[in-house]
């Protein structure tokens, strides 16, 4: 009747019911309403945070109404009066209403925000149990072949709405009133005794770190949208709820656990014993799709399988042969969850992909002056760990100053100010493997910031960023070690500090031999943040990155790590040791056959741009057997028509070179000299 998928979303307090069709039959209606009364009445087992009482009495008087309905659709829905359909129409949109709003009260995450809304949602219940019985008066019970108890149950209900009081619970004020105060205190910079706080956690049901987290997403989620709107007043209430959870997360809690995020997982596996596992393998490598996408065709593959399918040369879809209209690859997110979740349930290693990085410019300021001297007093707790605590206290607060600098920007200031950076760069050398990676995790997040840079380096940072890069125990650490050498190169003296360091170049290059992708990843960003200093180009020339940023061109699987390689070799081509090395490698038609099969325009840009550097110092060799090959003119032509202006500059400068090669080719001419005039020029 009303479907609703896995995947839907709604903000919370919001009620999108919908009014049954006219032409829905009475019999389906009724139907549809005894699973909406099912549905409901399964909430009896659900904990709720906020007005309990308010649910309780609800949730029992729809299961009174759910006897009647059930009798109700024993009879012959054809001749139900139109009075009758009426209400029943009338009780499934309400009905919807009290659905939604008994999700919102029993949500985990949201337990501290309806808390404090406690107030506005008792006044909620109280409105639809009143829309209830106002739908049940017009009932003509008199009349209806139903039993004489069903109809004592309906006039309990409708006497009940009229009499129960649907108030604010007492106990949810006295807790609101609790938060009230323990935000006052923090507003006067005095820290709030920690039993007060565990009498309001405990009474909203928040006992673990993986449920406090909960509530400090949820929290961010509401902020983002209510900055949106520009409303200060909403985003300061809601900034000072999150500060307080952040609080609570940092300092209530001993242990850090993923319980009910494992239960969740559990719980969504239990239906795919049924599935075939030979449906989640690609058809074209068959390996598992971890990031599945399908063709115009309707066809689902691996992307980096049907991309380099595409890099070949082919035109078609595999299974069915079809020729492509389009190369519009769509990414089938409903079967990467599926094949998510049958990877979680039989311990099969899944790489996450990168998701998108959220704007952290509304973090800048912090949301409100209590916000303020919360996190003050909590990155001077963090700090204090970090001197003095045992190694389980400095691994714990690693671990929360890795989240707070990653969540804010406000909180990643009062950290660098609270001159914790010395103390947490001590633990990159500690031999414990947890400690270490939160270590120079919390450093890289901490290194985005301007001022830390310098702290970073005046103490002996940077050697012991390379130490992780070079030995961390686990693989993660050494990526999180080149990510942080990328934002250190930020700046243009430890650019050559960076370089000068023996096991930079060697760490950076074992990295890219990883098997993982982000290794890859962050050990290109950190070499392309130091080639930014031209004396390093020698130094990444001689460590013998070529060859292997050459080998990655041609085994890669991945479009975007192609193009971020393309773009460091476009970079050292720019000189004629460069270009000498990389013709050496024998990558030169690689480099045309990814230009040619790339599906991004920023791919193409960086594959033509290497292209130019090449004919600049590799001449009309070099330009000979680019201007040969028809289909890259046709390809360097996308980029002068959908290119940025940058990438149409350097398109257009290579036609004219290939044109005036061409040129003087059918005309016998000697055209070594008039050919690198015209590249200067076109250059």
């Amino acid at each position: 009747m009303i479907p609703r998928s896995k995947d839907f979303r709604r903000r919370i307090m919001s009620s999108p019911a919908i009014r049954p069709c006219e032409c829905t039959a009475p019999g389906t209606l009724l139907t549809s309403l005894i699973n909406l009364s099912r549905t409901i009445c399964s909430y009896r087992h659900k904990f709720f945070g906020s007005n309990k009482q308010n649910a309780i009495k609800l949730i029992r008087q729809i299961g009174i109404l759910l006897a009647f309905f059930e009798e109700l659709q024993d009879r012959n829905s054809d001749e139900f009066s139109d009075s009758i359909v009426l209400v029943i129409s009338e009780l499934h949109l309400i009905f919807q209403k009290i659905l939604y709003l008994l999700e919102d009260c029993a949500l985990e995450g949201a337990r501290l925000f309806m808390l404090m809304k406690s107030e506005h949602i008792a006044n909620r219940f109280r409105v639809l149990i009143r829309s209830v019985a106002l739908a049940l008066e017009i009932l003509p019970l008199n009349s209806m072949d139903v039993s004489v108890d069903v109809v004592d149950y309906v006039e309990l209900v409708i006497k009940q709405a009229r009499r129960e009081k649907f108030g604010n619970d007492g106990e949810d004020e006295e807790i609101v009133n609790e938060v009230k105060s323990i935000l006052s205190l923090f507003d006067n910079r005095i820290v709030p005794d920690n039993s007060k706080i565990k009498r309001v956690l405990d009474y909203i049901g928040v006992k673990s770190w993986s449920l406090c987290n909960k509530e400090v997403k949820f929290l961010d989620s509401e902020i983002e949208f209510e900055w949106s709107n520009q409303d200060k007043t909403e985003v300061s209430f809601l900034s000072n709820l999150m500060g307080l959870m952040n609080y609570c997360r940092c300092m209530l809690f001993d242990v850090v656990d993923s319980e009910a995020d494992r239960q969740v997982d559990e719980c969504r596996i239990e239906t795919m014993d049924c599935l075939n596992p030979d449906d989640f393998r690609c058809p074209i490598s068959l390996e598992f799709m971890f990031d599945p996408v399908t063709l115009v065709t309707g066809q689902t593959y691996e992307r980096s399988s049907i991309q380099k399918w595409f890099r070949a040369g082919n035109l078609t879809c595999p299974n069915t042969g079809e020729r492509l209209k389009n190369r519009e690859l769509v990414p089938n997110l409903a079967l990467r969850r599926i094949i998510r979740q049958y990877c979680s349930k039989n311990s099969i290693p899944f790489p996450e992909s990168s998701k998108q990085k959220p704007d952290l410019t509304r973090t800048i300021a912090p949301g409100s002056p209590i916000v303020r001297n919360i996190i003050m007093f909590l990155a001077k707790f963090l700090a204090d760990f970090l001197e003095s605590g045992t190694l389980e206290e400095k691994n714990r607060a690693a671990f929360e100053i890795k989240f707070l600098s990653k969540a804010s920007l406000f909180y990643r200031c009062c950290l660098v100010e609270i001159d914790l950076i010395p103390n947490l760069l001590k633990l990159l050398r500690s031999k414990d493997n947890l400690a270490q990676k939160n270590a120079i995790a919390a450093v890289l997040n901490l290194s985005k910031h301007s001022k830390s840079k310098k702290v970073i380096a005046e103490n002996s940072g940077l050697e012991a960023i390379v130490h992780v890069l070079m030995t961390g125990y686990k693989v993660e650490s050494r990526q999180f070690a080149a990510g942080t050498l990328f934002y250190m190169a930020s700046i243009e003296k430890y650019r050559k500090l960076i370089a000068e360091i023996p096991n930079t170049l060697p760490g950076l290059l074992n990295l890219l031999k990883d098997n993982a992708d982000r290794s890859k990843k962050n050990a290109m960003v950190a070499i392309y943040g130091l080639l930014m200093h031209s004396g390093n180009h020698r130094k990444v020339l001689s460590s013998g990155a070529v060859p292997l940023l050459v080998n990655l061109i041609e085994t890669c699987e991945s479009e975007i790590l192609i193009s971020d390689s393309m773009e460091i070799l476009a970079t050292l081509a720019g000189k004629p040791e460069g270009t000498a090395a990389i013709l050496r490698s024998g990558a030169l038609n690689s480099i045309m056959e990814f230009l040619n099969s790339c599906s991004s325009i920023t791919g193409r840009e960086y594959s033509v741009s290497l292209l130019v550097a090449l004919c600049l110092n590799g001449g009309s060799e070099v330009i000979g057997v680019i201007a040969k090959n028809q289909t890259v003119i046709s390809s360097v032509y996308s980029v002068v028509s959908e290119g940025t202006s940058r990438g149409k500059k350097k398109a257009n400068s290579l036609m004219r070179v290939l044109h005036e090669f061409t040129e003087l080719e059918s005309s016998n001419s000697d055209s070594s000299h008039l050919l690198q005039d015209r590249i200067v020029q076109a250059w």
